[in-house]
């Protein structure tokens, strides 16, 4: 069964959708409040994009892109995604591919050389679909420090 998903660029209306998405996807408690004055604080910052999918007026998928201008020849622009997910009954339709497809074209607008994100180890479905898209595993370490 074909699911015709509408992707585009979120507005403060679909906050609620997004942080019921990602709390239920990444076992999350994010706070609706906290979340609109965050993005509402950003929304006017051409680097911080936050791409939405919906059927039939839910908010079934989502990512947040930054995009990240350099003054280093070899690194150039690029840009990070978080919180790539798709709702668990909507997953095995390729709306993640889909999603991606639209991520890149918005990173080709921003003149990226490449596309980065970090996954929990956990992940391993989400895995499988970013190497399934192309992304490759780096032999790298993602550090963190709490501040």
């Amino acid at each position: 069964m074909e699911i015709n998903v509408k992707f585009s660029l979120a507005d403060a209306s679909k906050i609620r959708g997004i942080v019921d998405l990602c709390n239920e996807v990444f076992e999350e408690d994010t706070d609706y409040e906290e979340a609109l004055r965050i993005f509402n604080e950003y929304k006017s910052d051409r680097n911080q994009i936050y791409i939405i999918g919906e059927f039939e007026g839910r908010v079934i998928a989502h990512t947040r892109i930054a995009i990240v201008p350099t003054m280093f020849k070899d690194m150039g622009t690029f840009a990070i995604l978080n919180h790539v997910c798709v709702k668990p009954e909507f997953r095995k339709h390729h709306i993640a591919s889909k999603m991606l497809e639209v991520v890149r074209e918005v990173c080709r607008n921003h003149e990226c050389t490449s596309l980065k994100l970090w996954s929990r180890n956990f992940r391993i479905p989400a895995h499988s679909c970013y190497k399934k898209f192309g992304f490759t595993q780096d032999d790298a370490a993602f550090f963190s420090l709490d501040i």
